[in-house]
């Protein structure tokens, strides 16, 4: 069997690693490991040695600092009670109309998004927080859950995010314009889910109930309890983007800023600064794991040759640019209901972003690859709340046994639309994405 024969037969032989629920890191790793091993006729020398050192070059990489910072900064917001304060201010300001709490809830994911990173952690925060009001003021069970899913993915869209940085370092790219474009269709993705809430309890009036206005004094009492989620994230994001530090020690500023809020707010004993670097750790130690599987697994696949020959062969076939972006898009679509984001990214970035590197969209190259990189994480995330297998929708489902998850998987419906609509949206006009690129 030839080096390109290995390479393009490990993918679905991996696929069947991960579907038989093997680690996913584990997986590449192995993959990589007996995949170098066969291409060099049985000779284990070549990647053992190679070992030794990537070990080393792979964790020693200074933008992967980025990521426990990161992660760590959510931790902290997670325990300062910011998210209460969020829920509470967009509550005030929305909460008498109809699907009003709601509403809300998406705006409360938004601002939360914008200091977490993760829509994991997102969705589970702001599920704590939102659910008993929504169930309080007799929104149905299905409708409810549902709306803390999609918003959740809110957080891995809004700057900082952690797969953005993660598809950075593959694809090379400047962390802090990912950054700025991923904030625009943030902002959409908020917008499109408060019409599809409109559209919903539309449709469905009984789904939502309504809550008594809260006077104008209290509102803008409960909007200044916000202010740190503001400062911090304009710290960071502004000061990544004016060039005061890197985003890398935008990251530590932001954990040591988010630290001190939870800190003042007397929610920061030595127990949950322990549990917090616990935590942060344990994901950290998680996440890096992957990252070098996918090392190994990549470097494999660059000496079989299979990306840069898929790149070649689809360049001679004709296939429009669209067209081909379109079935990639429709890939990650599909796998994204049954991996997570980051696994998704690691797996599948190094084989397709030479195929849509070497297509003419009328774009600088760099401009693609950040339009194709915003493009990428949308479609990931709605894998998040695709029914049957979406992580966001479990999580939020765990929290209300009393709802059949089957109709979280009917209210949720509605949440997908909006994000295919945003998808074709921004497909069809890259300026959205590229708006604030320099």
């Amino acid at each position: 069997m030839t080096r390109l024969e290995l390479g393009f037969w490990s993918f679905p032989i991996l696929l069947g690693l991960i579907f038989l629920r093997a680690p996913i890191g584990l997986a590449m790793f192995l993959m990589g490991l007996l995949g170098w091993i066969f291409a060099m006729n049985g000779n284990a020398t070549p990647i053992l040695a190679k070992l030794k050192s990537e070990t080393y070059t792979t964790f020693s990489n200074y933008s992967l600092t980025i990521i426990p910072m990161f992660l760590l900064m959510g931790q902290f917001a997670t325990l300062s009670g910011m998210s209460t304060s969020l829920f509470k201010a967009a509550e005030s300001f929305l909460g008498h109309r109809k699907g009003g709490v709601a509403m809300a809830s998406v705006g409360a994911c938004a601002g939360f998004g914008a200091i977490c990173g993760s829509s994991l952690a997102t969705a589970a925060t702001m599920g704590r927080v939102a659910l008993p009001e929504l169930k309080r003021y007799g929104y149905s069970g299905g409708f409810s859950t549902a709306t803390l899913a999609a918003g959740g993915t809110l957080g891995i869209l809004i700057p900082p995010s952690v797969i953005l940085v993660i598809y950075a370092i593959i694809t090379e790219q400047n962390i802090a314009k990912l950054f700025l474009a991923a904030f625009i269709p943030g902002i959409l993705a908020a917008m499109g889910y408060v019409l599809t809430i409109s559209i919903y309890v539309g449709l469905f009036p009984g789904s939502a109930g309504t809550r008594e206005a809260v006077p104008w004094p209290d509102r803008w009492k409960a909007l200044g309890e916000t202010w740190p989620v503001l400062a911090i994230f304009a710290l960071v994001v502004g000061g990544i983007y004016a060039g005061w530090f890197t985003p890398t020690e935008g990251a530590a500023i932001g954990a040591a800023g988010t630290g001190l809020v939870a800190w003042l707010g007397g929610n920061l004993s030595w127990r949950v600064l322990g549990e917090a670097l616990i935590g942060t750790g344990k994901t950290t130690a998680m996440i890096f794991f992957i990252v070098f599987g996918a090392a190994q697994y990549n470097g494999f696949l660059a000496l079989s040759g299979a990306p840069q020959w898929l790149a070649d062969f689809v360049l001679s076939q004709g296939f429009t640019p669209i067209l081909v972006l379109s079935v990639i898009l429709l890939f990650y679509l599909v796998f994204g209901c049954v991996m997570d984001s980051l696994s998704m990214i690691l797996l599948t970035v190094p084989i397709f972003f030479p195929v849509i590197s070497g297509l003419d969209f009328g774009m600088s190259p760099e401009h693609v690859a950040i339009w194709f990189g915003i493009l990428v994480l949308i479609v990931v995330e709605v894998g998040l709340i695709t029914p049957p297998v979406g992580m966001n929708l479990f999580i939020i489902n765990a929290m209300d046994r009393e709802t059949p998850i089957t109709q979280t998987y009917k209210a949720v419906l509605f949440f997908v639309g909006s994000d295919i609509v945003r998808v074709i949206l921004l497909v069809a006009f890259p300026a959205i994405t590229l708006f604030l690129i320099p």
